[in-house]
């Protein structure tokens, strides 16, 4: 498929490696094309433009920017170039004050996630949340001794989910289907837990989350 990644960031470049790994085409969005020099140097299948461009390229869009800036970036991709498109949201709502014992601060709270304000401003587009909750080291067909670790998702869209869910099993993962946009507000907060011993203790040594049945 042809995917276009809003972000040139280490989430983005490592997302769009894996794609182009996985035999799809791919387009990277920035408003810093240098930035990229020496990844397209690595990667010269891929594409370089701007945010507008990346998101016009894909059939499936990533968006992969920090939280703080996620709306502004949608806005620079445009409207027209998301409507009814899956949108992987990437995106953790980081902000708001320092980290308290390890624990990052959100400038979301239990009642509200970012995922439901990036749907609410594009109703067109089909938001699915994944990679939010894991390293951007462990994102593409990560190994660990406990087998596939679990993606939590959720999304409106159960066509939008399939694809992410097929592009999951490529990627070396399982998914887990929280439901629609609302179950953002739990699997958002994901992403202070694994951040915790790095935050907190400096051991960003690899680890994912998995569920058991």
């Amino acid at each position: 498929m042809k995917i276009g990644v809003i972000g040139s960031g280490v989430v983005a470049t490592t997302l769009g490696g894996g794609f182009l790994k996985h035999g799809h085409e791919v387009a990277l969005g920035t408003r810093e094309p240098a930035k990229l020099a020496d990844w397209r140097a690595k990667n010269p299948r891929a594409k370089v433009g701007s945010f507008a461009e990346a998101a016009a390229f894909g059939e499936i869009v990533v968006l992969a920017v920090g939280g703080a800036v996620a709306l502004e970036a949608l806005a620079l991709a445009g409207k027209e170039n998301l409507a009814g498109k899956t949108v992987i949201d990437a995106c953790n709502p980081i902000g708001g004050g320092p980290p308290v014992n390890g624990v990052l601060s959100f400038f979301t709270s239990l009642t509200d996630s970012l995922m439901e304000r990036l749907q609410k401003a594009y109703p067109d587009a089909h938001f699915v949340k994944a990679f939010n909750s894991v390293g951007a080291a462990q994102m593409v067909n990560p190994k660990f001794a406990g087998g596939k670790p679990t993606m939590f998702i959720c999304g409106n869209d159960a066509a939008a989910k399939k694809q992410v869910e097929a592009i999951l099993d490529q990627f070396g993962w399982e998914t887990a289907d929280m439901g629609a946009v609302e179950a953002a507000r739990a699997i958002e907060p994901l992403c202070m837990l694994w951040c915790i011993p790095g935050v907190g203790r400096n051991d960003w040594s690899p680890h994912a989350f998995k569920l058991l049945r």
